[in-house]
């Protein structure tokens, strides 16, 4: 995940045309050892992460000098609907790095390639089977693992001492009232939760031992009992002592990692993607100041976050050379060696276990996620599912305004059951 999901809903065609979007570049006659130019669209953050990922590209070429390839990275948010777009016509990358939630969506509208037993995924078990799971549609694996995420509660060592609090809340209830000792004691916010994202409020519900639906059962479950007592818990997090108001504008993100990088708030539900910046933050100059815990749980006594992350996934209308090309790229960025060369330089989570080398684990940024990922939730086989975010997000929104938790849950009901028309309210 990065930085929220998009806005918009992601649209699938049940079908595509496969002739009027075939990939640019030489070597078109199917042949897959002459020259060939991928085209390779990244979407990671364009200051700090992109940099590294284009490093990396050079290192590919280096080794494979029939194979150039045209880096375009497109910003995450435009990202899901400009792929969409360019797949449903032309302009279409041959490979891509597609959000977890993406993946079996464009599988599902047919974009996609398949790429079991093929050069792209020499061993599938060399990556965490959660992860593999994730990127199959019916049965068929259409991403290779390159990154993966979750959320965590991030805090500052400091503040948290001079409140005199020595251990992680492991509670929301925790939370709260440590926030408020943080601010009678250190001055400043003790917690700020990102609102009117559907995804950073995802463990509220798993807290509650629920989700936004039961996709094996095809039931809309947001308006449950369950539902509604993690969505108030949820409006909490804006009103109680020591927690900052909730931050509706357009610049609400940068206004929280601002704040946490500077040390005016005490801590923030984040993913690793925040790391290196919240490095270059004044209260994190020395790394170890930054703390790494599981997200509190609720009175269900269980907790969690989403896994979220990235997979490389290939072109289906790409001819024969470019998909050959393609991938022997995707095998060589989730390659152990170069996902624990993103690591390093981008403090992301590889998604293989040899990928985590001492060098890897030294960052303490990593480290602590890496202690953390085994309580995330995979999201279900659900095309959809990265799409119900949105609505979410939005009627969240407006609970922290003053709109009614029941009345903006039955209005996310109402969108959701027009997203998946065959499930149960």
């Amino acid at each position: 995940m990065r930085r929220g999901i998009a806005a918009s809903a992601l649209v699938v065609a049940l079908a595509v045309s496969m002739a009027a979007c075939g990939s640019s570049g030489s070597s078109s006659d199917g042949k897959a050892d002459g020259p060939v130019t991928l085209t390779y669209w990244d979407t990671s953050n364009a200051t700090n992460e992109a940099p590294n990922y284009q490093e990396l590209v050079k290192k590919f070429e280096a080794a494979n000098p029939n194979v150039k390839v045209d880096f375009v990275n497109v910003p995450f948010d435009q990202a899901q609907n400009k792929l969409q777009t360019a797949m449903g016509a032309k302009g279409a990358p041959d490979v891509f790095r597609s959000e977890v939630g993406w993946t079996a969506a464009f599988a599902k509208a047919g974009y996609l390639e398949p790429l079991d037993g093929t050069p792209a995924v020499p061993d599938t078990s060399a990556f965490q089977p959660s992860l593999i799971q994730q990127a199959k549609y019916e049965g068929k694996l259409y991403g290779v693992p390159l990154v993966t995420d979750t959320l965590g509660l991030l805090y500052n060592k400091e503040l948290f001492a001079k409140a005199g609090i020595t251990d992680a809340p492991k509670t929301w209830d925790e939370l709260k009232a440590d926030a408020a000792a943080v601010k009678d004691k250190a001055g400043v916010d003790g917690f700020w939760l990102k609102a009117a994202d559907g995804y950073y409020a995802m463990p509220f519900l798993f807290g509650e031992g629920t989700d936004t639906v039961d996709a094996a059962g095809k039931k809309i479950t947001v308006t449950s009992p369950e539902a509604v007592k993690a969505v108030e818990t949820y409006k909490t997090m804006f009103t109680s002592p020591g927690t900052a108001k909730a931050d509706v504008t357009t610049d609400a993100y940068a206004h929280m990692m601002d704040a946490f990088n500077s040390g005016k708030v005490a801590a923030i539900v984040q993913g690793p993607w925040e790391i290196t910046n919240i490095y270059k933050g004044s209260a994190f100059a020395d790394k170890n100041n930054l703390g790494i815990a599981a997200v509190p749980g609720g009175s269900a006594g269980k907790g969690g976050a989403p896994t979220g992350g990235h997979n490389i996934s290939v072109y289906a209308g790409a001819d024969k050379a470019h998909k050959a090309a393609a991938e022997k790229f995707a095998a060589f960025m989730t390659s152990a060696e170069s996902q624990a060369f993103i690591a390093q330089k981008n403090s992301t989570l590889p998604t293989r276990s040899d990928a985590f080398t001492a060098d890897v684990k030294a960052d303490p940024g990593i480290a602590g996620f890496q202690g953390i990922l085994s309580s995330a939730k995979p999201r279900p086989e659900l095309p959809e599912y990265s799409s119900l975010f949105a609505s979410l997000g939005t009627n969240l929104g407006k609970v922290t305004q003053g709109t009614g938790t029941q009345d903006a849950l039955n209005t996310v009901s109402t969108d959701y059951a027009k997203l998946l028309p065959g499930f149960a309210k």
